[in-house]
């Protein structure tokens, strides 16, 4: 009979390690990077993954003004928002947000592939989006990009 101590132990919350990782979205479109960068912030890339703890790492999403959208989807999706209250439904289009702030719609997504539970306020608090190259997170990566 085989001796059967040798088994994957469980991490603990002190054990968590958390690394840096960059995304640049110029000319990528955003359907295809928000569930590479979901799967990052949930820690799912990582060898001792447990669904019940937040084991994520920090993600930074650069170049959000050069990202693109398939389709016809700029002029045709919506994205709504209800206050609860009668005629407090409020609905802007793809291209208006866009302009006025490109990171909400990067967060929009990535907020809907995450799993709807006490970590997920936690892992959108890790991910920064940033309009161009410019961040203040450079020192973070071990190649300094």
């Amino acid at each position: 009979m085989k001796n059967l101590t040798k088994q994957t132990k469980p991490i603990s919350g002190d054990e968590i390690k958390r690394d840096w990782h960059l995304v640049d979205a110029t000319g990528k479109i955003v359907g295809r990077i928000t569930p590479e960068i979901a799967r990052l912030l949930q820690g799912k890339n990582k060898t001792n993954y447990v669904p019940y703890l937040d084991i994520g790492d920090y993600v930074v999403v650069v170049n959000i003004n050069k990202m693109v959208i398939s389709g016809r989807k700029a002029d045709t999706k919506m994205y709504t928002k209800y206050s609860g209250y009668p005629g407090g439904l409020k609905r802007t289009k793809y291209s208006d947000l866009f302009e006025k702030n490109p990171g909400e719609i990067i967060r929009h997504a990535v907020s809907g592939m995450l799993p709807k539970n006490k970590n997920r306020k936690e892992r959108l608090k890790r991910l920064f989006v940033f309009k161009d190259d410019n961040h203040p997170y450079k020192d973070k990566f071990n190649d300094n990009k």
